[in-house]
């Protein structure tokens, strides 16, 4: 029975890949597969860091409606997006080497993130929750400074950075994909090294020290990883605030009592479909009428405003 969900899961997702590769194709298969090919790799890639890193997230912080945007990771994206825009212009901007952008996206939000943790985890407390808090404050600070840049650029600047600013799923740049899929191969050995860890952790601070866990060693490791996963996800598609929230839901909806091994799993196949399936929808059959990250987001808010009241009402 612990299976059933798990083998589910991969039967859809099975059957979204193969509407997303075939869908309107119309006999160019030399043309559509290839290009769909690295798009719906694109997608698995950025539906397994966003989705894993949320449930490590929620698993570390014992709290089901928060995700590593709370960090700062998103501000901190959108920020130097205006600032390379400020200092660069639009059209230099645009065409700045891909690789090079990436790197630079990834070694900063790694960097600021791994500079937080050391500050923070090398104090006595150890304290988790101010963490978030920090991270919280820095996110306002960012999305301020954000703004008073946006304030300063001429219009044909703004909707470049306007257009930086929003997760885009059709138009991933295939050079990034390598080392993305290096990046969350490297961590996915990590991760799966530490699932029953992550089990243990689920009773709480106090009783995963009581049970021999090294909790200041464990917690570290699993922010790093959070902070690289989100960084890759973030610097190839964009900002992604509630998507996953949303994938975490659904996951704790249909598994609840899941451990880890598997949870990790589902929540990987549960983003995947999200992805690939809306795509499918939005691109294939209207035409490209909508936008699919705005929906994930709208989704996920309801979700997150769902997850609120009911928390309350306990």
């Amino acid at each position: 029975m612990v299976n059933h969900p798990k083998s589910i899961a991969a039967i859809i997702l099975l059957i979204s890949t193969i509407l997303f590769l075939t869908v309107n194709v119309n006999g160019h298969w030399d043309f559509a597969l290839p290009l769909r090919g690295k798009k719906l790799l694109a997608l698995m890639v950025v539906g397994y860091a966003i989705g894993v890193s949320t449930l490590l997230f929620q698993t570390l912080t014992h709290n089901p409606i928060l995700t590593p945007s709370l960090l700062g990771f998103d501000s901190l994206y959108v920020l130097l997006q205006s600032l390379l825009v400020f200092f660069l212009g639009a059209i230099s901007f645009t065409s700045i080497n891909p690789l090079a952008k990436f790197t630079l996206e990834i070694v900063l939000m790694f960097g600021a993130s791994l500079l937080l943790f050391k500050l923070l985890f090398s104090k006595s407390s150890q304290d988790l929750t101010r963490l978030i808090l920090v991270g919280v404050i820095f996110g306002v600070l960012f999305r301020s400074l954000s703004a008073l840049i946006a304030r300063l650029i001429n219009p044909d600047d703004f909707v470049v950075v306007q257009s930086a600013s929003y997760a885009q799923f059709n138009t991933v740049n295939p050079q990034l994909l390598g080392i993305s899929i290096v990046i969350c191969a490297i961590s996915a050995l990590f991760i799966w090294r530490w699932r029953y860890q992550c089990d243990v952790l689920m009773l709480g601070k106090s009783q995963a020290i009581n049970l021999g866990i090294n909790y200041q060693r464990l917690a570290f490791g699993l922010l790093t990883v959070i902070a690289v996963l989100v960084a890759t996800a973030t610097s190839l598609v964009g900002p992604v605030t509630f998507f996953g929230l949303l994938v975490c839901a659904l996951t704790n909806r249909i598994a609840r009592h899941m451990y880890h091994s598997e949870r990790l799993i589902l929540v990987s196949l549960v983003a995947m479909i999200c992805l690939v399936l809306g795509q499918t929808i939005f691109e294939q059959l209207l035409g490209m009428a909508g936008v699919l990250s705005v929906v994930i987001e709208l989704a996920g808010g309801l979700v997150f405003l769902i997850l609120i009241f009911m928390t309350q009402r306990r």
